[in-house]
């Protein structure tokens, strides 16, 4: 199982950015977690195989989780970005029995 994270990058506050995440397959869910220097990781949001998404409050009405089965791919739109959203990003996969799988981080800087 491979999950290909991209898009990351350095951003301005205010800015955009599209993270995409390639799947080696489909899974039952798909979602995007973060994390800081010094912090634990944490949920930005998740999305089902039905189309049910789910976010952390700091997301909600900011970034939004979208996924194309056709493609195996599961996308994070990122609007209005903050300094606090400076992180390295991770993709995340459910699979229907077994673990989760994890990609490699892809950093985001959003500079001020």
């Amino acid at each position: 199982v491979q999950l290909q994270a991209s898009g990351g990058g350095l951003v301005q506050v205010g800015g955009s950015l599209r993270l995409s995440c390639v799947a080696s397959g489909l899974f039952l869910r798909m979602g995007w977690y973060r994390q800081s220097p010094g912090k634990q990781r944490e949920l930005v949001a998740t999305i089902t195989s039905d189309g049910r998404s789910n976010y952390a409050d700091y997301a909600k009405g900011r970034f939004t989780i979208s996924r194309d089965d056709a493609q195996n791919t599961a996308y994070l739109q990122m609007n209005s970005m903050k300094p606090e959203d400076t992180a390295v990003y991770y993709c995340n996969a459910k699979p229907i029995y077994g673990t989760d799988y994890w990609g490699k981080g892809t950093q985001v800087t959003v500079s001020s």
